[in-house]
């Protein structure tokens, strides 16, 4: 009895210690609350309104699209385009996407300095390299062409111009409020967020996207206003659409799954080919497009008038080129194509694909990904159910999942793009099937390619994105900005920058430390000359020098702020 009072001491002091630290922790959230919680809450609002700019531009775009293809093709039902189209003379069938092509060349060849359509591998650049920002008067343009495309004849998809459009928007409002690069990004997120989200009436989906796709992380810091923007669109969608998805598949889309489940692990192989022959057409068919330009003298404002004479004469048999394919796609999903028609629309479709896109017509590549799948998966079911028929489920779950994972291989997006998969058909008790197929066509198709359609687009451009950012850093910073000049208290002794000079051994102000960095590996010198070579017969104008260590720490610091900006 004599030991019990110190053990109550020792437990009033542990209860007085936890109340402390308690307070102390109250104090601090009410200090953060106070001081931080205003602005966060601003910033939220600013997401919100971004979210719904976004989602309104995204519904405009797409009754711009039903009107002008009402118009042209006097068809009611966007999603029954083929059927209206048969009933059009064969010669209008291949003028209106001549028309629509010169109209969109004309756009391109006066709104932007290179004729070329600005899509999603722009607003991923623009994520990385220009603190969220795109090109907003060429955005604008890209947008106006790819409705006319879209609404002529092409054979893409809105999706991509929708996210660009929503981009524009975003950069708009980063210029309003002066916004730095974090920022910039989390409102470039909450853009595309939005955009996503109203077209296809998922929420959950355009949010992931933005992180998945765009800015490529999930940090937590930007979650909640993506989040608010995401819904912000898809309220935009169901006020004017209501709440329904975007496919409606029967009811037997049911699924044995362990007895099937090689079944689908094939069709993901398959799909990931599929995605990977998808991606070298089109690239394929823009250097052939490149090629023939270069060949023929053809001015760039023809070029998309050429593709679409080519698609109107594919579209006198083939009708189903058409357009976003929604209808189609549709078709694959309920099952009402045959075998051969599901493997001969396949390979039309991309070919149509690869044309539109090589003739920088405008438009994306998600709308003919699921339109591609959907018939892959339809044609691989058709197979399978036919050589295992008491073991094999209905031939349309095959193309829910075929769907799913040729487009999220062409993506590089396996979350994203199985979430809009469920939520464009509302059919959560197959997920297990198009997790599974999105998995192996993703992972397979991922090694063929730069890890997506967007990146090697990018990479193709020399713009080094997919290795992530250890990779592309060093192109952000200009020689010029980290190198040391003449009058630095540490700067390089004169004798030595013109010995090094006349050993041909110096670099541009106007290049970058990814170019500076093999010249150091090369060479092993502590600095390289930075100077400007005159005209012919005068010596060169030097600027400075850069030293490795000053490439070194810059490098050093922006992997650091990247770093924190992903995890916090």
């Amino acid at each position: 009895m004599a030991e019990q009072p110190p053990q109550n001491d020792e437990d009033r002091g542990f209860i007085r210690d936890q109340v402390t630290t308690g307070l102390s922790e109250l104090r601090r959230a009410f200090h953060v609350l106070r001081h931080r919680g205003p602005s966060q809450v601003q910033f939220w609002f600013i997401a919100l309104l971004v979210g719904i700019a976004a989602g309104l531009a995204a519904l405009l775009f797409r009754k711009g699209i039903s009107i002008i293809q009402g118009v042209v093709y006097n068809s009611k039902d966007v999603r029954a385009l083929q059927e209206f189209v048969t009933d059009v003379d064969w010669y209008w069938i291949v003028l209106i996407p001549i028309m629509g092509g010169l109209l969109t060349g004309w756009i391109l060849h006066l709104f932007t300095d290179d004729g070329r359509v600005r899509s999603v591998a722009d607003v991923i650049e623009g994520s990385a390299l220009y603190d969220g920002r795109v090109e907003k008067r060429a955005g604008l343009a890209s947008a106006a062409a790819s409705i006319i495309t879209l609404s002529t004849g092409g054979s893409s998809g809105r999706e991509g111009p929708v996210v660009h459009l929503a981009a524009v928007i975003s950069s708009w409002v980063c210029g309003l409020i002066k916004a730095n690069g974090i920022t910039g990004r989390d409102l470039l997120g909450c853009a595309v967020a939005a955009a996503v989200s109203a077209s296809f009436n998922a929420p959950i989906a355009g949010a992931l996207f933005a992180l998945e796709v765009v800015l490529r992380h999930f940090a937590v810091h930007a979650f909640a206003p993506i989040v608010i923007a995401s819904v912000a669109g898809t309220v935009i969608n169901r006020l004017a659409f209501g709440d329904v998805t975007e496919f409606i598949l029967p009811v037997n889309t049911t699924l044995d799954f362990y007895v099937e489940l090689p079944a689908f692990l094939m069709l993901g192989l398959v799909c990931g080919l599929v995605a990977v022959a998808l991606m070298r057409a089109i690239f394929w068919a823009e250097d052939v497009g490149n090629h023939v330009q270069t060949l023929t003298r053809m001015p760039r404002w023809l070029r998309p008038a050429c593709a679409g004479g080519l698609l109107g004469v594919m579209a006198i048999w083939f009708p189903h080129i058409i357009g976003v394919g929604y209808g189609t796609t549709s078709a694959a999903l309920t099952g009402e194509l045959l075998l051969h028609e599901a493997i001969i629309f396949a390979i039309l479709k991309v070919a149509a694909v690869a044309i539109t896109m090589a003739g920088r017509m405008g438009g994306g590549v998600f709308s003919p990904s699921l339109m591609v799948g959907a018939l892959t998966g339809l044609a691989f079911g058709g197979i399978a159910t036919s050589v295992f028929p008491n073991v094999s489920g209905s031939e349309t779950l095959y193309a829910l999942a075929g769907m799913g994972a040729v487009a999220a291989a062409v993506l590089g997006a396996p979350i994203s793009t199985t979430l809009i998969v469920f939520e464009l058909t509302g059919d959560w008790q197959t997920g297990l099937a198009v997790m599974v197929a999105v998995s192996l066509s993703t992972a397979l198709a991922s090694r063929l390619v730069d890890r997506s359609f967007f990146l090697t687009q990018l990479e193709r451009r020399d713009v080094h994105l997919a290795a992530g950012p250890q990779a592309y850093l060093l192109s952000m910073f200009r020689v010029r900005n980290v190198m040391r000049d003449e009058d630095h208290p540490h700067a390089a002794a004169e004798d030595d920058i013109w010995a090094m000079i006349e050993q041909g051994i110096y670099i541009d102000p106007n290049a970058t430390l990814e170019d500076a960095m093999p010249l150091f590996e090369r060479n092993n010198d502590v600095f390289i000359p930075v100077a400007t070579m005159g005209e012919e017969g005068k010596p060169p104008t030097i600027l400075g020098a850069l030293f490795q260590v000053d490439a070194l720490k810059q490098y050093n610091r922006a992997l650091a702020a990247t770093a924190a900006e992903e995890h916090s």
